[in-house]
């Protein structure tokens, strides 16, 4: 399957990379080590790692600093800032889908926004662009949602996969049935693509620790 960004994407983010990872043969139903504790795991190990850390220094960190500046375009607060912040306050990693949870721990490790896909409702080629403010798609809560120009998102043949601001569509969510899965992880401007490769590993091994039979079928870093 072909990914590339659009000319429109390089002109005015010449500095924006994407992160893509494809896994296939996926297997939940004996997750083996559990998840829940390498999230306990995880979950203490980020505690120690910023503890005493206020907003001002979390907005410090140069990753979460990349988003930051970002997300202040459209008057947003970087959506993991905030989630880390609940877990640093005492509140677990949320559990579920283990290719969610997988997904999730990796974000808070690395800080970095990806967005996941069941591989088997992508519909042709994928294209990373800049929303014009006209594009409309369907949100995973099931709401119509217009992007706001300047935006970044990710679609297919069908339609929009997900964006920055408003994140993963509901077409091609992730669910129980979910064998092949898709992640797109943005790197905003100010991410760098050994970031974005040591991510998608960390992302690949959490999946392979419950499901050690699947398959990667890419891992890389799409750039100008």
């Amino acid at each position: 399957m072909k990914f590339d960004l659009t000319n429109r994407w390089q002109e005015m983010y010449p500095q924006g990379i994407m992160g893509v990872l494809i896994m296939e043969g996926i297997s939940k139903a004996d997750p083996a080590p559990d998840l829940k504790s390498l999230r306990k795991q995880l979950e203490g190990e980020l505690r120690q790692r910023y503890q005493g850390f206020d907003r001002s220094a979390l907005k410090d960190i140069p990753t979460i600093k990349a988003y930051d500046e970002f997300y202040r375009i459209f008057k947003k607060t970087y959506h993991l800032l905030l989630q880390l912040e609940s877990v640093l306050g005492g509140k677990p990693i949320p559990g579920g889908d283990p290719l969610v949870s997988a997904m999730f721990m990796a974000e808070l490790e690395d800080l970095l926004l990806t967005a996941g896909h069941d591989f088997g409702k992508i519909s042709g080629p994928v294209r990373f662009d800049v929303a014009r403010g006209t594009e409309q798609y369907e949100r995973m809560n099931g709401e119509q949602q217009v992007l706001k120009p300047g935006d970044l998102y990710t679609a297919d043949g069908a339609g929009i996969l997900s964006s920055v601001i408003y994140g993963p569509d509901h077409r091609t969510r992730i669910q129980p049935s979910t064998t092949a899965a898709l992640f797109t992880t943005y790197g905003v401007p100010g991410i760098g693509s050994e970031k974005l490769i040591i991510h998608l590993q960390r992302l690949r091994d959490l999946i392979l620790a419950f499901s050690p039979a699947a398959a990667v079928l890419k891992l890389e870093v799409i750039a100008s």
